[in-house]
């Protein structure tokens, strides 16, 4: 009698282990992400403020002084697309206000842009553009080329130094670059 109520016991206990046991398989639990992007969005819309100096050879560039350094100050907007990492293609629109101690002028640049993502938080990138300079003589239609570097400092700003050379369409037998621009520059990206 004793093995037959200890046997019932025992077979009792497992049957209620066993339900216990399969409640507890069914854990409600948060899924963690597949995946996490990882460094600076460099993709989309941005604007931004700049400074530098613009430096004029011994040939006239866009009716302005020769051999003339001059101070730049100007805006950006632009857009940023990535086709496959790490390539980066980009338009941007700059105008400029340069001045020196006899003349100033405007200067307005449509854009293209190739570079590469070289880290999370870095950008190097080839510039060229078409666009126009006025002065109190006139207008002149221009093209700049040059490379940049631009670092990401939040999520959202990045500060950037540009060197571009420039020349202008006035059909002189001048040089191809009669200009030299540099700029640094503070971004807002969207």
């Amino acid at each position: 009698m004793f093995v037959r109520s200890l046997s019932l016991g025992v077979a009792a206990a497992a049957l209620l282990v066993g339900g216990a046991q399969a409640a507890d398989l069914i854990i409600p639990t948060t899924p963690q992400p597949i995946y996490e992007a990882a460094g600076f969005d460099w993709e989309g819309l941005y604007v931004g403020a700049r400074v530098g100096g613009q430096f004029t050879g011994t040939t006239a560039y866009a009716l302005s002084p020769v051999s003339t350094t001059s101070g730049v100050i100007g805006g950006v907007v632009g857009v940023n697309f990535i086709p496959m990492d790490p390539l980066l293609l980009g338009v941007e629109v700059t105008g400029d206000y340069i001045w020196n101690g006899t003349t100033s002028s405007g200067e307005f640049f449509a854009n293209l842009k190739a570079g590469a993502v070289v880290t999370d938080a870095a950008l190097v990138y080839a510039i060229g553009g078409v666009g126009n300079n006025w002065t109190g003589a006139g207008s002149t239609s221009v093209y700049q080329l040059g490379a940049g570097v631009e670092f990401a400092v939040t999520d959202a700003v990045t500060v950037r130094g540009e060197v571009v050379g420039q020349g202008d369409f006035d059909g002189a037998a001048d040089s191809f670059f009669e200009s030299a621009k540099a700029t640094v520059g503070v971004f807002y990206h969207f």
